[in-house]
C-alpha cells in the first residue's frame, strides 16, 4: 500500500540500537502528521508527541485535562504515517500506578515507541511552571515498576521523568533519577534544569540513558544538539517548537488577511504543489488507477 512504514517492532527495535550508539538523537514535536512527514524529510531522528501540545490543541492548558484515549489516539494519528520512532509524553500515567499499566499497553498497541512517565502529583502542572507538587520516590517506582511490567515489546522505552530539581534541588533528583533507574526505567529525563553545567552534573552521576527538554520560554537555557552529543546524552526533544512556530506564522497571516492583503500572503504559504507532494497525491492516483483500470477479459472461463 502507498502508505505502508516500518512495522512498529522495527521502530522500537532500531531505537534501541541507536541509544547505544555515541549519538545524541532529536525527536521533534508534531501538532499533524503532515508536520510527522516534515521532521522525517528534514533528517531528524524521531517524532515527540507533547502533552502541551495536545491539550493546547484542544484549546487547554498544560494542567492534566487530557485523558488517556485523547492523548493516545492523537499520538497514534501523528506517528502513523512515519517510519520514525515516536515518543509520547504519559504525564503522570492517568492515575494510579495500574492506569500506568493500561496506559503503556494502550500506546504500545498503537505504535509508539517509548513514553515518559513523571513523578508529579495532582493537580500536575507543566515542568517549566512553579507550584508543582511531587509524589513520594516510593509511588513513582511503582509507577514504574507497573509500566515495565505492562510492556509487550522489551524495546518499548519506559522513560521516567523526574521534576524535583524545581522543587526539591539537584541532590533530590539526582536520588530520584537513581531509584528509578534501579526500577526498571530505560532513560531517565530531568526536567527544567537550568544549565549545561547542570546538565553535565547529572551525566556525571547518572549512568543510564539521558534525555534533554530544550523547550523555548522555560527555565533552561537553549543548548546545542552538538553540546548535548559531546556530554553524552542521548536524545534531545524540541516539543512545542513546530506548533509555536505554526501559530505565530497563522496569527500574522490573520493579520495581513483582515486588512484586505491576501495576495501579500501568497509568499508566505506553502503552494500546492509542495502540499501535494507531502500528502503523496501521484502515489495514491497511481494506486487507484491499478485497481480501478483493469480489465476481466481473458480472464473469464467459457460459459
Amino acid at each position: 500500500m502507498v502508505f505502508s512504514v516500518k512495522a512498529a517492532e522495527e521502530k522500537r527495535k532500531r531505537l534501541s540500537e541507536k541509544l547505544r550508539q555515541s549519538r545524541c538523537l532529536r525527536f521533534v514535536g508534531a501538532f499533524s502528521p503532515l508536520v510527522s512527514t516534515l521532521i522525517e524529510e528534514k533528517g531528524f531522528d524521531g517524532i515527540y508527541v507533547s502533552g502541551a501540545v495536545v491539550s493546547g490543541d484542544l484549546g487547554w492548558p498544560d494542567v492534566g485535562f487530557t485523558t488517556l484515549n485523547e492523548v493516545a489516539n492523537r499520538a497514534e494519528t501523528l506517528t502513523r504515517f512515519s517510519n520514525l520512532p515516536s515518543l509520547v509524553d504519559g504525564d503522570t500515567g492517568f492515575g494510579s500506578a495500574l492506569n500506568c499499566a493500561r496506559m503503556v499497553a494502550e500506546m504500545e498497541k498503537r505504535g509508539l515507541s517509548g513514553v515518559h512517565i513523571e513523578d508529579q502529583g495532582y493537580p500536575k502542572r507543566c515542568g517549566h511552571l512553579e507550584g508543582k507538587k511531587l509524589v513520594s520516590i516510593e509511588e513513582m517506582v511503582c509507577r514504574i515498576q507497573s509500566a515495565v511490567k505492562a510492556r509487550q515489546d522489551s524495546h518499548f522505552l519506559i522513560i521516567a521523568r523526574t521534576d524535583a530539581r524545581g522543587t526539591e534541588g539537584m541532590e533530590e533528583a539526582v536520588e530520584r533519577a537513581r531509584a528509578y533507574g534501579e526500577a526498571g526505567a530505560d532513560v531517565i529525563f530531568p526536567e527544567a534544569l537550568h544549565t549545561v553545567q547542570e546538565f553535565e552534573e547529572f551525566r556525571r552521576r547518572i549512568n543510564i540513558p539521558l534525555l534533554a527538554n530544550m523547550t523555548e520560554f522555560g527555565k533552561t537555557d537553549l543548548i546545542p544538539h552538538k553540546v548535548f552529543e559531546k556530554i553524552g546524552y542521548n536524545i534531545v526533544i524540541y516539543p512545542v517548537s513546530a506548533f509555536r512556530l505554526a501559530l505565530q506564522a497563522v496569527e500574522e497571516g490573520l493579520d495581513m488577511l483582515f486588512q484586505d492583503k491576501q495576495e501579500q500572503l501568497i509568499s508566505k504559504m506553502q503552494t500546492r504543489e509542495r502540499l501535494y507532494g507531502l500528502l503523496k497525491y501521484k502515489n495514491y492516483e497511481d494506486f487507484d488507477k491499478s485497481v480501478f483500470n483493469f480489465s476481466l477479459k481473458g480472464n473469464q472461463k467459457n460459459k
